[in-house]
Parts: C-alpha cells; sequence; structure tokens
C-alpha cells in the first residue's frame, strides 16, 4: 500500500449521472467510514495513493475501470461524502477539478484550523510544489487540471492530481504521498503503473537529471544578461534529435523577467528553484536547454510511467450499472457499520476471521 505513481487512461468528456454520483457519494463515505473504524485514517490514505486500489474503488463505485472521469469522479464523491464529518473522521479533503484545485491553499487553510494544525503553510507548500514537479519539471505533455489534496490530523497527506493531453485523448493521473517521501525532485514517484509510455519528454525529477537540475540552479543564480546572451549565441546550433524545445520558441524578454527574479532570490536547490513563482515549464526548459547544450550536463528525456467489477459502468461496460444492487451495496456497509459499532469487539473479531479466512483460501 506505500505505492504511489501515475496512471494513464484514456480521456473521456461528460460527467457521471446525477442518479449514479448520488449513490457514488454514500457509498464512498461508508467504505470511508468503515476503513477509518477499522483502521484509522492514515490506512484509508495509503490505499487512496495505491494506483490500484484507487482504480478498484471506481469500480466499486461504479464508473468506467479506465476512463480519465473516474479521477474526478471518485475524489468528487469522497470529498463530498464525508464533508460533513471530515473533524470525527481525522481525514480531510481539499481542491478538486478546474477552479476548485485553485482554492486549495483556502481549503487547507480553513479545513487545519478544524484539524487543530497550527502550521498549515507545510501543508500548502507540499501541495504547491507536487503540481509543479508535474506539471513542470515533468514535461510530458499533460496539463493539470485537476488537484486533490488530502491529509489527517497529524499532518500526512496525499495528492491525486490529473492532467490532460487532447492531442493524443488521454488522461495522465498522479499519485503522492508524504509516506517515506525523502525529497520532491528526486524519483519521488515509488512506483509507476500504466500502459502508455511516450518519446522525448524532459523529466527533471530523474535520478539522470541530479546534475542537470544542479547546473539549473547555478544558472537561476546568474546575473540575467548573461544567460540571454548565452541564449542569443546558440540560435544558430542544430537541435539534438529528441527536440524537447526549440531555441527560437524561447521568449528572451518574459525569461529575463524570470531570471532577474531568480537571480535576486538565489534559489538554493532545484525543488527552490522550482516553486518560485513564475517559473513554469518554459523556464525549466530553457534552463534544461543551457544546461545541456553549454555545460553538457544532459537532463532525463525517459517517461517516468511503469507500470472486475462490482456495480458495472456507466457507459454499460462490462454491463449497465444495476441500481437495485448498488443501493444494496450502500445498505449493507451502512448496516454493518451500525452493528460494528453495537458490539466492536466481537464483530471486528468476526470480520478479522471472516478476513483471514478469504485471505488464505
Amino acid at each position: 500500500m506505500k505505492k504511489t505513481g501515475i496512471t494513464n487512461l484514456p480521456l473521456h468528456y461528460g460527467k457521471a449521472p446525477r442518479w449514479l454520483f448520488q449513490r457514488m457519494i454514500k457509498l464512498a463515505r461508508e467504505i470511508s467510514i468503515i476503513i477509518i473504524e477499522e483502521f484509522g485514517p492514515i490506512e484509508l490514505l495509503k490505499r487512496i495513493s495505491d494506483p490500484f486500489w484507487f482504480q478498484s474503488l471506481g469500480c466499486i463505485l461504479g464508473f468506467d475501470w479506465h476512463s480519465s472521469g473516474v479521477t474526478t469522479t471518485v475524489c468528487g464523491a469522497l470529498k463530498e461524502g464525508i464533508k460533513d464529518i471530515e473533524k470525527e473522521l481525522g481525514i480531510f479533503i481539499a481542491g478538486g477539478k478546474g477552479n476548485a484545485s485553485r482554492r486549495t491553499p483556502e481549503e487547507i487553510i480553513r479545513k487545519s484550523e478544524a484539524a487543530a494544525i497550527t502550521n498549515p503553510e507545510k501543508l500548502i507548500y507540499a501541495s504547491k510544489i507536487v503540481a509543479k514537479v508535474d506539471n513542470s519539471a515533468i514535461q510530458d505533455g499533460f496539463q493539470l487540471y485537476q488537484h486533490n489534496f488530502i491529509f489527517t490530523k497529524e499532518s500526512e497527506w496525499i495528492v491525486i492530481q490529473q492532467g490532460m493531453n487532447t492531442d493524443n485523448r488521454y488522461a495522465r493521473r498522479y499519485h503522492w504521498m508524504s509516506f517515506d517521501l525523502k525529497n520532491f525532485i528526486n524519483d519521488p514517484h515509488k512506483a509507476i503503473c500504466c500502459d502508455l509510455r511516450q518519446n522525448s519528454i524532459l523529466n527533471m525529477v530523474a535520478k539522470e537529471s541530479k546534475t542537470a537540475r544542479e547546473t539549473s540552479v547555478l544558472i537561476s543564480q546568474e546575473k540575467p544578461e548573461k544567460i540571454i546572451k548565452e541564449i542569443n549565441s546558440i540560435q544558430s546550433l542544430n537541435m539534438p534529435k529528441h527536440h524537447y524545445v526549440d531555441i527560437n520558441d524561447i521568449n528572451t524578454k518574459r525569461l529575463y523577467k524570470i531570471l532577474l527574479k531568480t537571480y535576486e532570490e538565489k534559489p538554493i536547490n532545484f525543488e527552490k528553484l522550482l516553486y518560485i513563482h513564475g517559473v513554469g515549464p518554459k523556464t525549466i526548459r530553457a534552463l534544461a536547454l543551457i544546461s545541456e547544450l553549454i555545460y553538457g550536463n544532459k537532463p532525463s528525456f525517459t517517461d517516468p510511467v511503469r507500470f472486475s467489477f462490482a456495480h458495472g459502468g456507466k457507459d454499460g461496460h462490462p454491463y449497465p450499472v444495476n441500481r437495485n444492487v448498488y443501493d444494496n451495496s450502500i445498505m449493507f456497509l451502512r448496516n454493518a457499520l451500525k452493528k460494528m459499532k453495537i458490539d466492536n469487539s466481537e464483530k471486528n473479531n468476526a470480520l478479522k476471521r471472516l478476513y483471514k479466512f478469504y485471505s488464505e483460501s
């Protein structure tokens, strides 16, 4: 359950029917309560952060097993399902799709008060730097449009975010978690799970990009005039075959303003450089280009991707959602939770014995 990673999904438009989403909310609520009652809020975070478990949850909730919509819909159902009992459960969900993702810092601050977290700035930093890594440091052609930040009273957190690539009609989901995360910029994704791998992408958080990261930081500390002069001097050079950036696409006037900011702030490492407001994909590409062509420190161009149905799917695959079965599942879990609370020790022991029986059979 400690694995995090990236999942690729076909890009599907539209949304879940209201009748289905309302049931997804109820079922997601019951599943969350049961897991937290039995194992605690951190266990729920670990399960959600696992790409396979998350995908399985989408199937259990009755959504498409492989479409891009499973990410936003499952996260939305979880958030809506527990919104009135977050404090009691000890787990809080911020962010969402589109405009909701941009309000994540505000939500973290508000919900941190309910969680009695005195230093929400660390959580906000984690939310922002994770988005910066997947949108700027890993340039795989997927533009982030959905970001959910889920955290506990102990300030443990996970991130589920998704990017869109309209050219190949795929969406890519990125999973992060704070458990055992050593840093944000050196192979932070522990396990990558998907079927689609791309060529010639810029991956500045790969282990192989270490020297390119270090050089980029040094370049960002130089006077902007010197860097712009270097760029102008290489505009006539032939670019490498991977063509991750065209030298003529670099807007030197805009880049000068960003480099002036980095020169003044003097970032101490690549993570701090990446976090500076205004340092986006184009700035990172320009620094990587200079790092490779002038200083010979080549970054990685390897895609970081490495990689059952309970109620059917909304598109009718593998079969249409059976509403009666879905409602019965909600009632079953709700009743099971009530019975667990009535006689917690006896019922829990019975459930553990049942789990042991099936796991060993």
